[in-house]
């Protein structure tokens, strides 16, 4: 069983209109609704994989709602912990050549709703299962939340797959999750060093590793992904394609690579299919949209490289 972990969803509205022009009112041509979490888009994913999940996290309000039954008529299995306040809604002003996003912070969560959270999820652990623990935290909820979660996640036999940033990330590497995929910008900031050449990538990986993590899938955006352990390092660089909507794409790749692990899949393949599915994202217009046939068809099209040990 896969589960994913979404502790700050968001219903995410973009209003397409004519043209952005400060000081006067616009009338939306269109009107898009999305699930926004990313959490759920690796959910969708594998989905599409075939592949079930449960996803988890807080959710409030009409908002929270309205997202539990949009899962649910994805076929999305979903086991939310209910808070006080209200579920974000991020807003999106989009013309032909520009946008303006507003993000909500989201609902401070209480110190009982976390502890409800942590002890839902300690009811669902069990060995062998992966967790896939995505995106920023609440306000409210304390920065070693995820920390916590890896703990019991791995306490109980399962897997723990994080993707975060910031604080969450360096206390959630303290607890030495299975897996890290920090982005480049996320590596930056956590080794404190720039990222520029093979060389360097090699040396982020090997600072989470030094860490206890066993294995750090490190996003190269459109230059692949860097999938290292203590014992080798293989750099998948995905085909060309039309690039038409590149949000999500992380989250799809992280989907391919626990859909591998899951199968018990080498380094080698789980940074295939990975590739293979961020790339299938990104070349499709919607958010964390994939299908399973053009999957497979790009993973045959995705180079690796062996590089040294890190």
């Amino acid at each position: 069983m896969v589960v994913t972990v979404t502790l700050n969803p968001a219903l995410d509205r973009t209003l397409t209109v004519p043209r952005i022009t400060f000081g006067e009112m616009a009338r939306a041509a269109a009107v898009r609704l999305d699930l926004g979490g990313k959490g759920f888009n690796v959910s969708r994913a594998l989905r599409a994989l075939g592949t079930e999940s449960v996803a988890m996290g807080f959710v409030g309000g009409a908002t929270g709602r309205l997202l539990e039954r949009g899962l649910a008529d994805l076929g999305i299995a979903t086991d939310f912990v209910h808070v006080a306040g209200e579920t974000r809604t991020n807003v999106v002003v989009a013309d032909a050549e520009r946008y303006i996003k507003v993000n909500e912070a989201g609902p401070t969560v209480r110190a009982e709703e976390v502890a409800a959270f942590l002890d839902r999820a300690r009811e669902r652990i069990a060995p062998g299962d992966i967790w896939v623990l995505s995106g920023n935290l609440p306000p409210g909820a304390p920065p070693d939340l995820y920390a916590r979660l890896i703990d019991a996640v791995q306490a109980g036999g399962a897997r723990a797959l994080l993707d975060t940033s910031g604080e969450p990330l360096r206390l959630g590497c303290e607890a030495a999750p299975h897996l890290v995929k920090p982005n480049l910008t996320e590596a930056q900031e956590a080794t404190g060093r720039a990222i520029a050449y093979d060389d360097d990538t090699l040396d982020a990986a090997g600072f989470f590793l030094r860490q206890g993590v066993e294995l750090v899938a490190l996003s190269l955006d459109a230059d692949g992904l860097l999938l290292a352990s203590e014992q080798r390092a293989i750099l998948a660089k995905p085909p060309r394609v039309q690039v038409r909507n590149p949000v999500g794409a992380g989250d799809v790749l992280l989907a391919g690579i626990a859909w591998a692990l899951e199968r018990g899949e080498p380094l080698e393949e789980m940074a295939k299919w990975g590739v293979a599915c961020g790339t299938a994202s990104a070349a499709r217009e919607g958010v964390g949209v994939i299908a399973c046939a053009e999957v497979e068809a790009l993973y045959e099209e995705v180079s690796v490289e062996r590089m040294e040990r890190v």
